[in-house]
């Protein structure tokens, strides 16, 4: 009987050392939950300030088309002068520049939202399946409970049935 004992104290034994480390388990994927959740947070707020910048880009670059094209007209009726056409000449060039750093920009604020948007996805697939992993093995913390708690009605009803003797 007392190898009886040993071995429903070893069975016991066991069950709490598998209930913790699924409950160790269960915590640490809670955990790497949180950090991409905060993550999302953080490429979210990312996103939005890419948007905001891509509008005030988009703006300058439709200003800097109208300078350059009231410059164009500018340069056209001011033809009688060619201090003020070089002048104005300069001033186009410049603004074509600004247009192409302004479109560079652009360009490159699309790409890093774009790039963002993929990441974000990728993020919200893995928090997901992290989700899905943490459910199972609440599950199995679970079962592991239920089966710890059967095994010590076991020893109960044991220890009962000795005492009896």
């Amino acid at each position: 009987m007392a190898t009886m004992m040993d071995k429903l104290k070893e069975r016991i034994s066991t069950l709490r050392l598998e209930a913790e480390s699924a409950q160790d388990k269960a915590e640490e994927a809670m955990s790497k939950v949180k950090t991409l959740e905060q993550d999302i947070m953080s490429k979210e707020q990312e996103i939005t300030s890419l948007s905001h910048k891509n509008t005030l880009l988009e703006t300058e670059v439709e200003k800097l088309e109208k300078q350059l094209s009231d410059a164009k007209s500018a340069a056209e009726d001011g033809a009688a002068s060619n201090s003020a056409n070089e002048s104005l000449s300069k001033k186009v060039s410049q603004l074509e520049e600004e247009l192409e750093t302004a479109d560079k920009n652009l360009r490159e604020t699309t790409e890093k939202l774009r790039v963002t948007d993929v990441k974000a996805d990728q993020y919200e697939r893995k928090v997901t399946s992290l989700e899905a992993e943490c459910d199972s093995w609440e599950k199995k913390f679970e079962e592991m409970s239920v089966n710890y708690n059967k095994a010590k009605e076991e020893l109960e009803e044991i220890n009962k049935q000795l005492e009896a003797f």
